[in-house]
């Protein structure tokens, strides 16, 4: 019996090893075309990097400068957003594409770790290989800082990365939420589930901090602790897709008032987007599936 109990445990250790091992990027993922820079920028807007990863005290003049320094609390800790500039001692300009593409899109570390998911690569996993190459390629002509990242306040058990295994294969499905049949709501969906990661802050959240994809966009709490992040599903939202487009360009709401706090960041953004994208990102909000 004995013997049968340490093989159970040597077999329960192995196969949570096995389910918590960093996973590794498909042979050939990172583009072998050409990177655009300029579609890199517009990827960048849309991912919306500088909302996060510059510093507090950047200058708004100017390239962003993505030395980090942004502190986001939730219930298991505080956040600081790293230096993701082009220096390549405290940044990432010493990455190659390959370790670029496995840290956004698997939320894996050049070192072999698993990020915490404030960095949002679940919903990066959709980025295409082109969107990743292009998007390294504009971030490695911005300017390079040495500030170091500061390391995350989190307590145990939260501070054992090698357990955001199991949570990536219990909270990241890589399936889409919604089904898409036209190419006008592919890109919105792309742009809404991928690049913007919008249900990161509208979608609520379960005890162990996966999202509720039941309720998706119905709202939720904002982490800050201060109000709650708008339903913008059409139980909530009843604006026509020129009110969202306008809003998405202007940040005017039907009713006059503008966009504030770090949606107002999201807006500039999307400002810089193409028209047709603006308006395949509301033809999906108005596709959301209504939830009170």
């Amino acid at each position: 019996m004995r013997r049968i109990i340490i093989a159970l445990i040597v077999v329960g250790v192995a196969f949570g090893l096995y389910l918590t091992q960093p996973r590794s990027l498909p042979d050939g993922f990172a583009s072998d075309s050409p990177a655009d820079t300029e579609a890199g920028a517009l990827a960048f807007a849309a991912a919306g990097c500088a909302s996060c990863h510059t510093s507090p005290e950047d200058d708004a003049d100017g390239p962003p400068v993505l030395a980090g320094g942004q502190a986001f609390a939730s219930d298991f800790g505080t956040f600081y957003a790293p230096n993701i500039s082009s220096d390549s001692t405290t940044g990432i300009g010493g990455w190659s594409l390959d370790e670029f593409a496995r840290a956004v899109t698997l939320g894996v570390s050049p070192k072999g770790q698993h990020y915490y998911p404030a960095f949002p690569y679940a919903a990066y996993q959709h980025m295409t290989e082109q969107d990743v190459a292009n998007l390294f390629a504009y971030m490695q002509t911005l300017p390079d800082d040495a500030t170091p990242s500061r390391a995350h306040d989190v307590g145990f058990p939260f501070n054992i990365r090698r357990g955001l295994g199991l949570w990536k294969v219990a909270f990241i499905p890589d399936d889409y939420v919604m089904a898409a049949d036209t190419e006008t709501l592919e890109r919105g969906r792309y742009l809404v589930e991928g690049l913007g990661h919008c249900a990161e802050c509208h979608t609520p959240r379960n005890a162990l901090g996966g999202l509720d994809r039941n309720r998706w966009m119905a709202g939720a709490p904002n982490p800050s602790g201060k109000g709650t992040i708008p339903n913008i599903t059409p139980e909530a939202l009843d604006w026509s897709e020129g009110d969202l487009v306008e809003y998405f360009n202007s940040g005017f709401t039907p009713e006059y008032d503008s966009a504030g706090g770090k949606m107002a960041e999201v807006v500039e953004n999307l400002s810089r987007l193409p028209e047709e994208d603006r308006q395949a990102i509301a033809a999906y909000v108005i596709g959301l599936q209504a939830i009170p």
